[in-house]
């Protein structure tokens, strides 16, 4: 069983579908501002509403804060507590989506009291949060003055499960991670629905459904120019075994998005690259994209206990997206060299430099629609190892 479990801790599977029923509950002791949502409806569609949500206008003069969202009873952390995402009214024509990261749990060692497998509760969510995209003060931030929603990661299931699972001993965990996520998205589209540009984007675990989240959006918001940034997931591959493993401990299948293009399939043929394929398919004009360190430890780590060679690990992340593109997407990448595990939310967004392009100008140009092209760490002089 350690050959594959913590491979799943990594974020490796995809799908679900789900939304939270209405309840009157409030969040819990915060440093931000409270405010409460009604449900989305369960099938994602363009009409649903979410018409209680408020978060107050800011002026000219003033610079928007983190407003936190009580979401309803049906969305919740692991252990059944109340769930809290957060809202930053900026531009209502440019929107972040964003997915915090987190680890996983998928059984009674990893998911038991005392687990530092994963993140089981929201904590502090963006409060705090200055450097990288965060630094909305920096003139280089791509981001600054967008509005954005914060979906933080208390479920230990990759933003995608909808089941609570018993895993024996008294452990029982609520992977309603896509139940919360689902909500905050139809929230987003409620909020901006005049939204013109949506980036969705997410570190690490939160980088996995990335694609997932955009292809919802791309219902939601038909208009909106819409951006896949994926951070940190690159070389997790395609393994039907344990696709089906996780599917089931998280009930990943519950609620697989109503697409045509999602006809026939199984959990054994969902996967990480698969998400691209799929979310490409069902709308075809999101541009996506990705960025890993070459020799991520963290990806490194896991993808070793899974029994997956990863002494070359950036030739796992070129695998990957020569599968996704063999399929017809076309996915831009930066490929950074080094050991280091995701950029977006450290400095480094704005020192990154490869064969004379900064990571944050090449970024800057992707999600202005400008032309890009992928950038890759120089692997015939080992450049990749930084």
């Amino acid at each position: 069983m350690t050959t594959w479990r913590a491979f799943l801790a990594a974020g490796l599977l995809i799908s679900v579908a789900a939304a939270c029923s209405d309840d009157s509950s409030t969040a819990g002791d915060t440093t931000v501002a409270v405010v409460e949502t009604s449900a989305p409806d369960t099938t994602l569609a363009a009409e649903t509403t979410v018409a209680e949500t408020v978060v107050p206008e800011t002026t000219a003069a003033q610079e928007p804060e983190w407003e936190a969202v009580a979401a309803p009873a049906d969305c919740m952390c692991s252990d059944g507590s109340e769930f809290t995402y957060f809202v930053r009214k900026g531009d209502p024509a440019k929107v972040v989506f964003y997915l915090e990261g987190g680890g996983a749990c998928f059984d009674v060692g990893t998911c038991g009291p005392g687990s530092s497998a994963y993140k089981a509760t929201v904590g502090a969510g963006p409060d705090g949060r200055t450097t990288g995209v965060f630094d909305f003060g920096d003139p280089r931030n791509p981001f600054a003055g967008w509005s954005i929603v914060y979906v933080p990661y208390c479920t230990g299931d990759v933003h995608i499960g909808n089941q609570t699972k018993d895993y024996g001993d008294g452990v029982v965990i609520e992977h309603k991670g896509f139940v919360n996520g689902s909500t905050a998205l139809n929230a987003m589209a409620e909020l901006f629905p005049e939204a013109t540009e949506l980036v969705v984007t997410g570190e690490s675990a939160g980088s996995v459904p990335t694609p997932l989240y955009a292809g919802l959006a791309a219902d939601l918001l038909p208009d909106a120019r819409i951006t896949v940034l994926a951070d940190g997931s690159g070389a997790y591959p395609d393994i039907p075994g344990i696709n089906a493993v996780i599917g089931g401990n998280w009930g990943t299948m519950n609620a697989v998005p109503d697409w045509p293009e999602n006809a026939g399939m199984t959990p054994e043929m969902w996967s990480f690259p698969g998400l691209f394929i799929q979310a490409w398919k069902h709308a075809p004009d999101i541009t996506f994209a990705r960025h890993d360190y070459a020799f991520d430890e963290t990806q490194a780590f896991f993808s070793g206990l899974a029994g997956i060679p990863a002494d070359d690990l950036v030739s796992l992340i070129d695998k990957n997206e020569t599968q996704i593109e063999a399929a017809g997407v076309n996915l831009f990448s930066y490929i950074s060299p080094g050991d280091s595990h995701t950029v977006l939310g450290r400095p480094e967004f704005y020192t990154d430099t490869q064969n004379d392009l900064a990571f944050v100008d090449w970024v800057t140009a992707l999600v202005a629609g400008e032309p890009v092209a992928d950038n890759h760490c120089n692997t015939t002089a080992a450049g990749c190892k930084g």
